[in-house]
């Protein structure tokens, strides 16, 4: 996010929280109630985003980890692409090799 963003941003949710005390100053609640409730509405909004980011977190939805793990299937996919057929062959036969020592080496 860039600097302007973030302003702009908070910038947002400062005029938001002043646009909730009038809509409930205009609804007819006392300043002290209107206070109290457009703060109460702000911070379980921040709680929400909050949670919605802890949970991105920690199951590694986040862009950048999605961003790292479309590259590296992207440099996978043309390095298989620029294989001869004979070094895709001999990979070939090199997994199912290694598949064959996974499969007898557990107990299977």
């Amino acid at each position: 996010m860039r600097r302007i963003d973030a302003i702009a941003l908070t910038l947002l949710i400062l005029l938001s929280g002043g646009l909730i005390y009038l809509l409930f100053r205009g609804i007819g609640v006392d300043n002290l109630t209107a206070g109290i409730w457009s703060q109460a509405l702000l911070i379980g909004g921040l709680m929400v985003w909050l949670g919605t980011y802890v949970f991105r977190a920690a199951t590694k939805g986040m862009t950048l980890n999605t961003q790292i793990q479309n590259y590296k299937e992207a440099v996978l996919r043309k390095r298989l692409e620029e294989l001869t057929p004979e070094e895709l062959a001999q990979l070939q036969a090199e997994i199912a090799a290694e598949e064959g020592e996974q499969g007898t080496g557990n107990g299977e």
